[in-house]
């Protein structure tokens, strides 16, 4: 068995196990990665690049179509090849030479295989010819495998052979029909995504589509994949499903309903990569989530082991474990060197902004862009809330953007603090109106102040001024 030792050996090779060890290198530490899979994880080949390089075509064609002379260039429809080959080149084809190089640029060495804690400080790793490695951290063990899809207990699911959101990010052509279980994001976006490129969809949405933002966000997404020729169906569940020799799903509903597909798509949830990873050695369960501090120490072990990016459940988003990946990696680094470590509520080694200022984008037709806290949780949290909304079709800069644009606009307001505390927008193309938003949640930038932070005129971004007019001084 081979062995070595390193300053901090860390569990997941993807963007957020990239961060930490880079981070922690910088600050001139040794640092090992394990992956078990592709360097680069679930975002660069199965989430966030190639899922995005599939709705962009379209997209871009729809913002075409929207505006007088360059409508009357388009004569075409989108072609299908080319938007699956241009998302294969996002996805690298799948292969993870490019990000192994950078690994080795950046001094972080790679052991690839099945990483499991060992023991204190030690992970056992165990490649796909059978050849151990063990592996020593001097300071700290990072936990960053993430998550897999969720496949629920639907009876004859898993022997239908569903897709994950895996197999709808890499699928090499586009099925007739396509059923969709789930009417979160990734069903959303797919359902958006595949009806763009000629599929007939069918989406159960059994709690509705995007049931956890403001209400207008999913009757307007709902409106606009109806539109797009997605039946919707809110509230249908599955109750059974098969699939018959000819590779036909037939999906039988609560109410008794049939739908059949081509292909179907499962987009419920995720589940933590901790099955597999030596849990149970430290008294912990395998499966679960890793709960952590604001640290990200993991509670109910040693202080040497951390968990960061989605397994701890905090914000399962990529640009969020990378926050988080950031942070930690620099507190490791400072605890190693003696330096002091600033954990206090803003402080730098301190992840604390999952909890407050979490942006997030949805890219549907329209788009929905947020951070913060909707109405109904702020005022679930127990804070006195005042709630205004625009019209986003009514604001300057979208009637140069789009004829016919539509959106809505809403800023949360905490009433005793005068700072906003949630902020959404839907609309064409509203991803890059967010980040002022989520400034000036995480900042808690206050009402007054905010009067002052002029926008640029004619831009979307005008729908500041409006909120605050409509607000009032």
């Amino acid at each position: 068995m081979n062995s070595s030792t390193y300053d901090v050996v860390v569990i997941g090779a993807g963007p957020v196990g990239e961060n930490v060890a880079d981070r922690a290198v910088q600050g001139g530490l040794s640092v090992a990665i394990v992956e078990r899979e592709l360097v680069g994880g679930e975002c660069s080949y199965w989430a966030c690049m190639p899922t995005k390089a599939l709705l962009r075509s379209s997209a871009a064609l729809r913002a075409a179509r929207q505006v007088a002379g360059s409508r009357e260039a388009v004569t075409g429809n989108l072609d299908t090849a080319a938007v699956l080959a241009r998302r294969d080149s996002f996805a690298s084809h799948w292969k993870d030479d490019g990000q192994v190089s950078w690994l080795e640029s950046a001094g972080i060495a790679l052991v690839r295989g099945q990483g499991r804690i060992g023991g204190e400080r030690t992970v056992e790793v165990v490649s796909a010819d059978g050849t151990a490695t063990t592996l020593s951290a001097r300071h700290a063990v990072v936990v960053a495998t993430g998550t897999s899809a969720l496949i629920p207990d639907i009876e004859g699911l898993r022997a239908a052979s569903p897709w994950t959101s895996r197999e709808a990010a890499a699928a090499k052509s586009v099925p007739q029909r396509l059923a969709i279980i789930g009417g979160g994001v990734v069903a959303s976006e797919m359902a958006t995504a595949y009806a763009n490129l000629g599929a007939r969809v069918t989406m159960l949405a059994r709690d509705g589509v995007l049931h956890l933002a403001e209400p207008f966000v999913g009757e307007r997404v709902t409106a606009a994949l109806r539109e797009s020729g997605v039946d919707v169906r809110l509230g249908a569940e599955a109750a059974s499903v098969s699939r018959d020799e000819a590779g036909t799903v037939h999906i039988t509903l609560a109410d008794g309903g049939l739908v059949q597909a081509d292909e179907l798509l499962v987009a419920i949830g995720r589940t933590p990569n901790t099955q597999d990873i030596g849990l149970g050695g430290l008294g912990l369960k395998p499966g679960s989530w890793l709960t952590v501090d604001d640290a990200l120490h993991v509670e109910g072990a040693g202080e040497w082991l951390f968990a960061a990016g989605d397994v701890n459940k905090r914000a399962l988003l990529t640009h969020q474990g990378k926050y988080q990946a950031r942070v930690l990696g620099d507190a490791i680094a400072a605890r190693a060197k003696g330096e002091p470590v600033d954990t206090g509520a803003w402080g730098r080694h301190a992840v604390t902004a999952d909890v407050k200022a979490v942006p997030q984008v949805v890219f549907t037709e329209p788009e929905v862009a947020s951070v913060g806290l909707t109405a109904a949780a702020a005022e679930a949290a127990g804070v006195r809330t005042r709630v205004i909304d625009h019209d986003l079709g009514a604001v300057s800069g979208s009637v140069l953007h789009a004829e016919g644009y539509q959106g809505q606009a809403r800023m949360v307001v905490d009433e005793d603090r005068k700072v906003i505390v949630g902020f959404t927008l839907v609309g064409p193309d509203v991803a890059e109106l967010v980040h002022a938003a989520t400034i000036a949640v995480a900042g808690e930038v206050p009402i007054d102040r905010l009067w002052h932070a002029v926008p640029a005129f004619p831009t979307v971004s005008e729908v500041w001024l409006r909120l605050l007019e409509t607000y009032g001084r």
